[in-house]
């Protein structure tokens, strides 16, 4: 009985931990962390006292069971109810299952719509825990709502219409199309820096008054600043997927961790490497976390990770990795190395340090480590900071273009399933012989990048990116495209479109204001949109439409 009293509280507790750390009960991503048991476990004993809080656990279960082991006992020890008694409670019972397997699902009691806090609180979070085994991945056709084929491919056939691009493939849901980009194709090497929780609201230069990105803020004026810039999910893998896939958050998990379903992808690596870039996936941590390895291996990169790195290499390394200077040490060798052999290359870098125990080298910045966030992100400023002033002294430097992102915000939960200004992250493009310096108000999101920097490039390929290219000046409406796994999101500028699971339709109007949200239907245009987007991608997935061909490939 104590041991059942010390589980009952333990799972309180882990879920309240749990709660902490994302805003929602269970859900499926306590089920994928724990595949990661390691880095997850790491984690929490770098981050909470685990041993005081499961002493005080177990004295708490122990005082309880000692006050109820009278009344435990005295019910044990009562006459069992007659043979009938007993057939009619069993019948009861199973009829009681049986209704709740047909009638309960994992959104009972939530439902859809209204206050997104409400509804997690109201919900069961050891049901949600067990539900998401079952439900980890969500077919779009299934349960979501769906237009003719015919008009969602004309609609994002509209939606991708820019100027010197051709489809040409031979379904109408395909998106593959040749891009000719115009001027003289060149190859500068690209160091693509995504950076763990950064929100763009820590940004002193967009009002934050503690003074942690000293260097983004001067970095932010002397390079190009997106400042309407948005990421698409709520994880790292999401981030990644629309970086490097240039594709929208289908439901379920993201492509990266779809085991055996993850490679062979018309990637942002991929075609550099088929130019002849060096393309190199460095991560500070280690790359089975989130199926990493087999991803980026299998779509063009070669994998730089924690693992790759000896011992004496890194100075400093908590649960998630190694910090951001050894993190950025690795980049400049391995830049020295392809300048040598005269390669050019995209690095692309997952960092770790802005991530909770958010412990780092001590003497590199006035906050102490392990005191929160706060110091974790001046730290992840600092490291970027020397990372750059190291660069400057590199005969590379001068042909290099470096690229700053987030993987996602530092907390996207809100009273709203997708709260759209808790997914503002910054992005900036620094070159100072390459590029002039400017601000960007244009609307984008990840999922722009990957053809926004082939087009800085100039260079001409087949693409299978439901991205934009930001530099060119269309007449295309703005979106982005927001996701959390479940509900399913297109954002213009002003109004939200929501897809949810059992064909929900919903908008919130003025969506970075009072976001009033109200029932939608199909033929709302913004809600067409939102089905083109999310239709197509998980049809192109699902048919193998995204791929790598080469034989299609332009050099």
């Amino acid at each position: 009985m104590t041991l059942s009293i010390f589980v009952m509280l333990f799972v309180s507790v882990a879920e309240w931990l749990f709660w902490d750390e994302f805003g929602v009960r269970f859900n499926f991503i306590a089920v994928d962390y724990l595949v990661y048991s390691d880095e997850v476990l790491n984690n929490i004993l770098e981050s909470y006292p685990v041993g005081k809080l499961l002493g005080i656990l177990a004295l708490v279960a122990i005082v309880v069971s000692l006050l109820i082991s009278r009344a435990v006992a005295a019910a044990v020890k009562a006459p069992l109810p007659s043979y009938r008694g007993r057939l009619a409670a069993s019948a009861l019972l199973l009829l009681f299952a049986g209704i709740s397997l047909q009638w309960v699902d994992q959104d009972t009691p939530r439902g859809i719509g209204g206050n997104a806090y409400q509804r997690e609180l109201a919900s069961n979070g050891p049901y949600q825990f067990f539900a998401a085994f079952r439900n980890n991945e969500l077919d779009y056709q299934q349960f979501y709502a769906t237009l003719p084929d015919a008009q969602v491919a004309g609609q994002m056939r509209q939606e991708l219409a820019e100027p010197d691009s051709q489809f040409t493939g031979n379904d109408p849901l395909d998106i593959r199309r040749s891009i000719n980009n115009p001027g003289t194709p060149r190859t500068p090497n690209i160091v693509l820096v995504t950076i763990e929780s950064l929100s763009a609201k820590y940004l002193g230069s967009n009002g934050d008054t503690r003074n942690l990105t000293p260097n983004l803020d001067a970095l932010r004026k002397q390079g190009l600043y997106f400042n309407n810039f948005y990421a698409t999910g709520t994880r790292t893998d999401r981030g990644l997927e629309a970086i490097t896939l240039s594709i929208p958050p289908t439901p379920g998990r993201s492509v990266v961790k779809r085991v055996g379903r993850e490679s062979g992808f018309a990637s942002l690596g991929q075609q550099l490497a088929h130019v002849g870039y060096d393309s190199v996936f460095v991560y500070g941590g280690r790359g089975y976390f989130d199926n990493m390895n087999a991803f980026f291996s299998g779509n063009g990169y070669r994998v730089v990770d924690q693992s790759s790195v000896k011992e004496e290499d890194i100075h400093f390394k908590n649960a998630w990795g190694m910090a951001d200077e050894d993190l950025y040490r690795q980049a400049l060798n391995l830049a020295d190395a392809d300048f040598a052999a005269k390669k050019p290359f995209l690095l692309q870098l997952m960092t770790t340090s802005n991530h909770r125990p958010y412990t780092y080298p001590e003497g590199r910045i006035d906050i102490p480590s392990g005191n929160g966030r706060d110091g974790a992100v001046k730290y992840t400023d600092y490291a970027i900071g020397k990372f750059l002033a190291d660069a400057r002294q590199k005969p590379w430097f001068d042909n290099t273009i470096f690229v700053f992102v987030a993987d996602h915000t530092a907390g996207s939960a809100g009273k709203e399933d997708l709260p759209i200004d808790n997914y503002a992250i910054p992005l900036f493009i620094y070159a100072p012989k390459l590029i002039q310096p400017a601000e960007i108000s244009r609307l984008a999101s990840q999922i722009d990048l990957a053809p926004t920097l082939l087009g800085l490039l100039n260079l001409d390929y087949q693409s299978t990116f439901f991205g934009r290219n930001l530099f060119l000046d269309t007449s295309l409406p703005p979106r982005v495209v927001v996701g959390n796994y479940q509900h399913l999101g297109l954002f213009d500028g002003n109004n939200l479109a929501i897809l949810s699971p059992r064909q929900g339709l919903r908008r919130h109007d003025n969506a970075l204001g009072e976001s009033v949200e109200s029932k939608a239907t199909s033929d709302d245009p913004l809600i067409t949109r939102a089905i083109a987007y999310y239709q197509v991608a998980s049809y192109g997935f699902k048919h193998k439409l995204l791929g790598w061909k080469p034989e299609n490939a332009k050099p």
